[in-house]
């Protein structure tokens, strides 16, 4: 998003009125970058495609703008775009479930809550049955995991993408070439139009629509039906991608980010009222070491008012949540190969970093982006790369007799505890960030770099979060990560979390004090805007005031050098 600026001043109150209303929905969306790995590959520049991905917010350089002035690489035989093609058919969903058991095993143990606190276990026959919710999700990493949902009465069925980086519920109102379903208010007995018009824009791809109310039902969810705000969606640009097999999105953020307003209840918020249950979910995404982009689709959870402990083992580890906006937590720092970058911790958090399925990759900001290629390239066993290895326009591709994982080394992202002392690190094996994406005839499979750029924010998407179960406990302000038993690549887990650290040798802070969210950036940049457009209006009123009534001056008046300090003054 950017805001207009004129280029004279008699047309800036013309800027005024075709200034687009503040978005107060801070989007989300992310870049899908292909790439291309070592061994037998060579390196071809080729256009980045589209992803299903709605990840980090836009900037807004207009205001900003007003701010200021007031390992060893054969050569391969084959080298080929980045094409995204149809899910391959899962082969690593989660185990079978098991018995509903206390959450014993999580590093801290929580009692049973209501609606405000914790569930670990429910009952079979009430609003709740996580067991329920166990692979109730589909998708892959490369175009989202999606949610199949019951719109209206009757019923009509759409699947649904599930971002933890935006805050609206919307789904397709009319028909699109890229969607096979959607959702017609005017067949829902209980639809009732709101009349307020929204648009959401992402880092890629917008939405416009407007907002309703409908009942829902959740088939693999929780019992029962509930009214929700909801968006149709009647226009759109890149949202909707080919390809995709969702028809809609479940923002799952804060109201903060909900648009035209935070005034909007969000969908959870709306479940955790009506449905009582406790205010956090979780999410388990399988689609480590999967196409990302293949034939079929892989599994995954979301379950609704707590934690399923059939899809984790190990330890529960949290991280509060700095601002309720995005999920916001707190890096400290980043390792490559068990290297420390050396970077100023404040760099991981510029200006945010945030826990966002809705992004394909894991982003980084620049600084930090350039710091974990080099030592990628520095410690991985390949001598020689391309540079469209990392920025996506290219894919590298192996004999489908090789492993290339083993070229390349572990990743691990520190954040701070609960204790602001100490820290925990969750680590990602290549397996999870040298993604296969493609095959190539019946010898050839190709991979892709699942890290990318970004310029406003560090983002744990799909490539990190497909490693864990990740549970967003609202009502106590923590994000939590435990290992998911579906990240397992020929049986061997491609995921681990440690702790805890000493935070001694980082600082007590590593997020800016200030944080400016873009509804307050707006406001303030219209601010600054009217207040220019007074001090405009009254020069113009007084570079049009006829002469007549201007002041004459007489000989009186008049300033000469005998009466002038000057004269005095040089001497």
């Amino acid at each position: 998003m950017k805001l207009g600026r004129g280029e004279a001043a008699p047309f800036f109150f013309l800027l005024l009125f075709l200034l687009p209303p503040p978005p107060w929905l801070l989007q989300s969306g992310s870049q899908a970058a292909a790439a291309s790995g070592p061994s037998r590959c060579s390196w071809e520049a080729l256009p980045r495609p589209p992803s299903a991905g709605m990840g980090t917010p836009l900037p807004a350089p207009g205001l900003l703008l007003l701010l200021a002035g007031t390992a060893g690489l054969s050569r391969a035989f084959f080298s080929i775009p980045l094409r995204v093609s149809h899910p391959v058919a899962p082969s690593g969903s989660p185990p079978a479930p098991v018995v509903l058991r206390p959450g014993s095993g999580s590093r801290q143990q929580e009692p049973l809550g209501g609606a405000d606190g914790l569930a670990l276990a429910s009952d079979l026959g009430g609003t709740v049955n996580f067991l329920a919710m166990v692979e109730n999700l589909q998708g892959d990493s490369g175009r989202g995991y999606y949610l199949e949902m019951l719109i209206g009465t009757p019923p009509q069925a759409l699947n649904i993408l599930v971002d933890t980086g935006s805050s609206n519920f919307a789904v397709a109102g009319v028909p699109d070439p890229d969607v096979t379903s959607y959702f017609n208010p005017e067949l829902s007995s209980t639809y009732k139009s709101q009349g307020i018009d929204v648009t959401v824009k992402y880092s890629q791809g917008s939405w416009s629509g407007v907002l309703g109310t409908d009942v829902i039902t959740i088939p693999k969810g929780i019992y029962g039906s509930y009214t929700i705000n909801i968006a149709t969606i009647l226009e759109s640009e890149n949202f909707f991608l080919p390809g995709v097999k969702w028809h809609g999105i479940l923002g799952l953020a804060y109201n903060a980010l909900a648009k035209p307003s935070s005034s909007v209840e969000t969908f959870f918020d709306s479940l955790v009222q009506q449905a009582k249950i406790p205010n956090i979910f979780s999410l388990q995404m399988c689609g480590a070491g999967l196409p990302v982009s293949g034939s079929g689709t892989n599994g995954g959870s979301l379950v609704l008012g707590g934690i399923e402990p059939s899809l984790y083992k190990g330890d529960i580890w949290y991280t509060p949540i700095k601002e309720e906006w995005y999920y916001q937590v707190e890096i400290l720092k980043l390792e490559v190969g068990g290297q420390n970058l050396e970077l100023d911790c404040r760099e991981y958090n510029a200006d945010k970093a945030i826990v966002d399925s809705g992004t394909t990759l894991l982003r980084l900001p620049q600084k930090v982006f350039s710091a974990v290629v080099q030592a990628i390239a520095r410690t991985s066993l390949i001598q020689e790369f391309s540079s469209g290895f990392w920025t996506g326009s290219q894919l590298a591709c192996w004999d489908k007799t090789e492993r290339p994982w083993s070229l390349f080394p572990k990743l691990s992202i520190y954040l701070r505890d609960e204790n602001s002392s100490r820290s925990f690190r969750i680590s990602v094996l290549p397996q999870l960030y040298i993604q296969p994406i493609l095959g190539i005839g019946e010898n050839l499979q190709c991979y892709r770099f699942g890290i990318s750029s970004s310029t406003n924010a560090l983002v744990i998407g799909a490539t990190v979060m497909e490693g864990f179960y990740v549970i967003f406990d609202r009502a106590q302000r923590r994000v939590g990560f435990a290992v998911s038993p579906c990240a397992e690549v020929d049986g061997s887990p491609v995921s681990e979390i440690e702790g805890p650290f000493t935070t001694a040798d980082v600082a007590s802070n590593c997020v800016s004090s200030i944080s400016f969210h873009e509804p307050v950036l707006w406001i303030a940049s219209y601010a600054l805007m009217s207040l220019c457009g007074i001090i405009l209006l009254v020069l113009i009123i007084l570079l049009l005031i006829p002469p007549r009534c201007q002041h004459r001056y007489t000989d009186n008046d008049v300033v000469n050098d005998e009466s002038s300090l000057v004269r005095h003054r040089w001497k």
